[in-house]
């Protein structure tokens, strides 16, 4: 007879620890016939070879995803529940020929679960529902957290395969909780044989670790050698023995004849791990000594073939078990506890099966990739030797300590242990904002009558839209999307002049409904379209983009807006561009949201919990700016390729104000002109994000810097309608970077303290009928120059002459290595304004080596200004501000637009000198023009 046949007449059931599709068919029923297989386990380790070694599964991979994009856990468990299916149809006939006694196949629930009953729970009636055969069996962990999850499933009707077990006192635990199962089964049925369950006790991984720790006692000397040698190569066979004699006591109890009565079959159990690792022992050792009456081994198939090869077939699980209790007890006397041995191998069992299903993700992750193709934005990074290795063993301990699903669960923990939790709402946004469809179509057809979309707003609420109107341009057939988020009041005049007010539809954005700016944008641009058209028929011109109950949507519904759009109170404004503050301006301007949302799905499944650090666009994205950040490459540099000129600016914002607090954060630095290798220190990352058909001009200047050993990211995109992919990724990718650096990435402290600084001042003009009078401490031809006593006593001090080149000279003589200058300008932005500054910071920069940033306020106060108050105090601060040349009556209010800039700048210069920040303001009077390219000059001889 067949040696693996053989194992059925002795009453064990030679089951398969293996499972690939090209096995399921004519190969397994010759198993089933030849060998007398009674059954198949499988494992995300079994699945990985299976799915990443072999092209059995690339045609129905195709078919899922033809049918439409899908998660990675989803690619996986339809891939293995096909398989799964399979291989219960093809055991269905043992399953029917022996009564329900053996013929099953096992799937296991997520190992990331094993500590979480409730989980476990869930995860094992979903399996069982999805599979839907009779001869599944579920494996569950057999862990503190399993064992009540065990007697729940059995109690449902669910077959369990217990996994993990060590020690003999978790095998009666869980021996205990299947007939406590069972006797709730009964309760609502009477047919208690359709329930089966297994007990898998491993065994080889005993004797590994058992005899690695006698090997030391051996080299230290510790413990008696004759006792030590006598045991070695034993003790799994010993405990898996006695184990066998806990099964009999317990499956021979009155209680168990109860349920056996009603036709109850006993928990077998299941001896895994049967591979022998040691090549001292036999090749069928743990098969051999291991064969009884009810049992089940479960060989891989060296270890099978090996058995069929030269096994010997005879009842052995009972042989001298006098000697397998002396193992014990020697085991003990020499001082190595087996309750520690199976602690250590359960603890270590989870991780290995969670290790296994990292690989097994991620190879399924790495398929779908490929299979995408180009629908999904692609990502590469060239990094000095010395970052990698640091972002490799972080990204190691990300994935082995299950971050990013600790992420997606909102663990506040990953950050500070604040409120962090709540402000997460942005990771499933984009599938939720799949319900706002209807609605925004309608707002889109509605506004086809427009020649212009205004968006009133301010940070989150308007970088984000300004970056997709810069994106997408204007579509045929709707308006123009514009932004307006500057206080100076020749901006806000611009805007006026571009719009026809009759024909203009205008979105007021504003989370909170009490930021400063957009009321007064809103005031200013009700009233003027109320005088066209009077206030009623004004207001159905308005749009409200507001958070429930805030007092902007008081103030939408008493003016009578003609819609009113909600946001997500548990998402920050930076992190909202996926959501209707970003949506309902991309639909009134006549963006395809559904297209938007749809292609950026892609991404977002892609960055999921089931898809582990190496193959998660985000995280491998936070993980590198995290650990550059940390390691003194702070400077995030932002170079967006034609066409996506803008994102860089969103992007700022996100990174400024989520990471610079508390000392710590990343400074981003966007549009600054990209230079040969040496204007750059080693403070430097640079990240270029661009459309894949389009050549960039500075791909030259970008290799150069790779191989000067900068380290260099490229990120493409197909399309425009990708940009809601980089959204997403740069997201996850701050909210990871946040918790390597260590800080909240969803507050803004320093943001509220400009805010705070602003309205004391504009209370004080309305009080007193002007702002509070100030001094600058030096002035000549027309400019002048203000500081805190510390910065202006400090320049005073150092400067070589007291004139205006002087002190811009001993200003910039402050800057340091791995420092940077920021140009902070409270001017009206446009094409003149942006190159003048442009070339101003190419001078410092160049002459410096250090980064530069630019920013026009107020917007950046929303913005970088976080990072510049609250990041690290490596920022040289050069404030501009100009006399308004003609200013802005804000309705209703005692001050006017000019009025509410000054004092915004006043505040952000008076928070800088607080925070110890090297600061100083230079102030050009009226002539805006004249004095900005004069004060080009006087810093290019100051830096020169």
């Amino acid at each position: 007879m067949n040696r693996l046949k053989a194992l059925s007449e002795l009453g064990q059931s030679p089951w398969l620890d293996f499972i690939q599709r090209n096995l399921i068919g004519p190969k397994l029923d010759a198993l089933v016939t030849d060998d007398g297989l009674g059954g198949m386990t499988s494992n995300p380790a079994i699945f990985e070879k299976a799915i990443g070694h072999s092209a059995d599964y690339d045609s129905q991979f195709a078919e899922l995803l033809a049918a439409g994009d899908k998660s990675v856990i989803d690619l996986y468990e339809a891939m293995a529940i096909t398989d799964i299916q399979g291989a219960a149809d093809h055991l269905r006939p043992v399953y029917d020929r022996t009564e329900r006694r053996d013929g099953y196949i096992s799937l296991e629930v997520s190992p990331y679960l094993a500590l979480d009953t409730e989980g476990t729970i869930a995860e094992a009636r979903r399996l069982w529902k999805a599979v839907d055969r009779p001869n599944l069996m579920v494996k569950v962990p057999g862990t503190t957290a399993g064992i009540p999850a065990i007697q729940t499933l059995i109690g449902e009707g669910i077959n369990i395969n217990v996994t993990l077990l060590f020690a003999q006192d978790v095998y009666v635990a869980v021996a205990e909780a299947f007939i406590a199962g069972l006797e709730k089964f009964v309760e609502t049925s009477d047919d208690p044989g359709r329930v089966n369950s297994v007990a898998s006790f491993f065994i080889s991984r005993i004797d590994t670790l058992v005899d690695s720790e006698l090997d030391k006692k051996l080299k230290s000397g510790d413990g008696d050698r004759t006792v030590i040698e006598a045991i070695k190569g034993k003790v799994a066979i010993a405990n898996a023995k006695l184990a066998y004699q806990h099964y009999k006591r317990l499956f021979s109890s009155s209680r168990w004849e109860a349920l056996a009565a009603k036709g109850a079959f006993p928990q077998r159990l299941l001896w895994a791990s049967t591979g022998t690792k040691n090549p001292a022992f036999s090749d069928v050792l743990y098969v051999e000594t291991l064969i009884g009456d009810q049992t089940v081994n479960t060989m891989p198939p060296a270890t099978m073939d090996a058995f069929r090869d030269h096994g010997t077939a005879a009842i052995t699980i009972e042989d001298d078990l006098p000697a397998a209790e002396a193992t014990m007890k020697s085991l003990a006397a020499v001082g190595i506890s087996m309750d520690s041995i199976a602690e250590k191998l359960v603890k270590d069992g989870v991780q290995l099966f969670a290790d296994a299903a990292d690989s097994l993700l991620g190879t399924v992750a790495a398929k779908r990739a490929k299979f995408l193709g180009d629908r999904l934005n692609s990502f590469s990074a060239a990094l000095p030797d010395d970052l990698k290795t640091k972002v490799d063993a972080e990204r190691d301990a990300w994935r082995a300590q299950g971050k990013i699903r600790r992420l997606w669960a909102r663990d506040a923990t990953l950050w500070t242990r604040a409120d962090e939790a709540k402000w997460l709402g942005w990771l499933d946004i984009a599938s939720r904002g799949l319900t706002e469809l209807p609605a925004l179509k309608a707002l889109a057809d509605y506004a086809k009558g427009f020649d212009h979309v205004l968006l009133l707003g301010m940070g989150g609420s308007s970088l984000g839209p300004e970056v997709i109107a810069e994106t997408f341009g204007r579509v045929p057939g709707y308006p123009e999307l514009l932004v307006l988020d500057s206080t100076d009041p020749a901006q806000v005049k611009s805007f006026e002049a571009r719009i026809d007010l009759a024909k203009t539809l205008f979105i007021v954005s504003s989370k909170s409904g009490s930021t400063l700016e957009p009321n007064i944008f809103k005031q200013y641009f009700f009233e003027r379209a109320s005088s066209v058209l009077g206030a009623e028929e004004a207001g159905k011109r308005f749009v409200a983009v507001t958070d429930p109950g805030s007092h902007m949507q008081h103030v939408a519904e008493g003016d009578r807006f003609g819609h009113v759009f909600f946001g997500d109170p548990e998402i920050g404004g930076r992190y909202s561009v996926l959501s209707n503050f970003g949506l309902v301006p991309a639909a009134a301007a006549g963006i395809d949201i559904g297209r938007l949302l749809d292609t950026t799905l892609i991404a977002t499944r892609s960055c999921r919990p089931d898809v582990p650090p190496v193959s998660n666009p985000g995280v491998q994205l936070g993980l590198i700016l995290g650990i550059a950040g940390t390691q003194g490459r702070d400077k995030i540099t932002i170079l967006a390729g034609p066409g996506l000129d803008d994102f860089g600016a969103w992007a700022e914002q996100l990174i400024a104000e989520s990471t610079g607090k508390q000392g710590k954060g990343l400074i981003p630095v966007d549009a600054e002109p990209l230079g040969a290798p040496e204007v750059y220190g080693t403070d430097r990352v640079f990240i270029h994000v661009g459309y894949t058909d389009r050549s960039d001009p500075r791909a030259d200047q970008l290799q150069a810097l790779e191989q000067a050993g900068h380290p260099v990211i490229r990120i493409g995109l197909k399309d425009a309608y990708q940009l809601g992919q980089e959204f997403f990724r740069w997201e996850i990718a701050t909210a990871v970077a946040g918790s390597i650096i260590g800080i909240d990435s969803f507050d803004q402290p320093d943001v509220e303290a400009s805010k705070i600084a602003t309205k004391k001042l504009t209370t004080a003009y309305e009080s007193s009928g002007s702002l509070p009078a100030e001094a600058p401490f030096f002035e000549a031809d027309g400019i002048k120059l203000f500081a805190d006593p510390r910065n202006a006593d400090a320049l005073r001090a150092s400067a070589r002459e007291f004139s205006l080149q002087g002190l811009l000279e001993a200003h910039f003589d402050q800057i340091e290595p791995g420092d940077y200058a920021a140009f902070l300008a409270y001017i009206q932005r446009d094409s003149a304004t942006i190159k003048t500054l442009q070339d101003i910071r190419l001078d410092v920069r160049d002459h410096k080596k250090v980064a530069t940033a630019v920013g026009f306020g107020p917007r950046f106060l929303h913005s970088t200004g976080q990072a510049y108050k609250g990041g690290p105090n490596s920022g040289v601060f050069l404030q501009i501000t100009v006399d308004n040349a003609a200013d802005l009556a804000v309705p209703g209010q005692q001050y006017s637009f000019g009025i509410v800039k000054e004092a915004q700048a006043r505040g952000d210069f008076d928070v800088l000198a607080e925070r110890g920040r090297r600061a100083l303001r230079v102030h050009l009077g009226a002539d805006l023009s004249v004095q900005l390219d004069r004060l080009a000059g006087l810093i290019r001889a100051a830096v020169a």
